[in-house]
């Protein structure tokens, strides 16, 4: 592995992961400026798309990998993604972050699976189970602790997220987020059904995958907790109005008196995935932290972005530094200081 040449991998549209003042036109981060902090450190970097990678030059120079994910409808996009990052990272070629880490965006049932297997209990308070069609459910409905939450494996801003108080209303609302009715599949399965009678085990009509948690109760807010390298930027998010849900709420505060222990609550979690940037959502209910979601890239950056001031982590102690802050380079340097505490 060569520590000193990156190859940033960017997409069709020629984007590079995600940057919330280029959300408007759906763009990513400004490339150029990305290749110029990393030349200040003394880094060979080269930008090359994923359909014009030419793996014997890679697996020649073994350089590491930067790449960009996607969040086109229906993850076709992504899912080709997948196909190349596994690829390299199969080949030996150090893929920054971890193709596990890619798997896991925008996808909640491989997010979830992270946190099952993982050995971090203080992230273990949300418990969750998972399902890949309804059928599954209502033959568990009944194990599940009410009120619960139900989410759809993909989606922002809380979208696909609901609560159910019964088993009733689980099974409802899971068969609206897991619904893949199509009228010319689904009329064959019937007219299979009648024609075969009970030998003929009918498909599922609802075979999105989900999930299904225990609901925190009280919780009036969370916090969207960036972490990069030793800095962590956070947002106070209100809930909904007669509502549950804080993401995508609107209701955001700038705070610099945070819960004691919230940001070594997560910088902990983005150094037991040993990744260089995360973002987590947290829920705080007076005593004790809960881990809502995290992902490991393409994630949204407004609070990095709007903040005037950040959190930097000196002798573990956390500093307050009243400044703005450059996505790009503040995100070079948590790439470099993951790269050296990799050596």
């Amino acid at each position: 592995m060569n520590i000193r040449k990156v190859l940033i991998i960017i997409d069709y549209k020629g984007f590079f992961c995600s940057k919330q003042k280029s959300y408007i036109y759906r763009g990513g981060m400004d490339i150029p400026l990305l290749l110029s902090y990393f030349k200040q450190k003394g880094f060979e970097v080269s930008v090359t798309s994923f359909s014009n990678i030419n793996f014997k030059t890679i697996l020649e120079q073994s350089p590491l990998i930067l790449y960009t994910s996607s969040e086109d409808k229906n993850g076709f996009y992504k899912s080709y993604i997948e196909d190349i990052i596994f690829q390299l990272e199969e080949s030996g070629i150090f893929v920054i972050p971890a193709f596990k880490y890619l798997k896991a965006h925008d996808n909640k049932v491989a997010m979830e699976l992270l946190r099952i297997s993982s050995d971090l209990d203080s992230i273990k308070s949300i418990k969750s189970r998972i399902f890949g069609t309804i059928e599954e459910l209502i033959e568990n409905k009944d194990s599940i602790i009410y009120p619960a939450v139900i989410k759809s494996a993909s989606g922002s801003m809380s979208k696909g997220v609901a609560k159910a108080d019964t088993p009733e209303q689980l099974v409802q609302k899971a068969k609206i987020i897991s619904s893949t009715h199509n009228f010319t599949h689904d009329l064959k399965e019937i007219l299979r059904s009648i024609k075969y009678k009970k030998e003929y085990v009918r498909e599922s009509f609802y075979r999105k995958k989900f999930i299904v948690q225990n609901m925190i109760p009280g919780l009036l807010n969370d916090w969207k907790v960036l972490v990069y390298g030793n800095r962590c930027y956070a947002l106070y998010r209100g809930v909904r109005d007669n509502d549950f849900r804080a993401s995508g709420s609107g209701k955001f505060e700038f705070r610099k008196e945070l819960p004691e222990g919230m940001l070594d609550f997560a910088y902990s979690i983005k150094e037991y995935f040993n990744v260089p940037n995360i973002s987590l959502d947290i829920g705080f209910d007076g005593e004790k932290f809960h881990l809502i979601e995290f992902q490991f890239l393409y994630f949204g950056t407004k609070t990095l972005e709007k903040s005037q001031f950040y959190f930097e982590r000196i002798k573990d102690q956390w500093i307050v530094k009243d400044e703005k802050s450059c996505l790009e380079e503040v995100y070079v340097k948590s790439v470099i200081n993951y790269i050296n505490n990799c050596k």
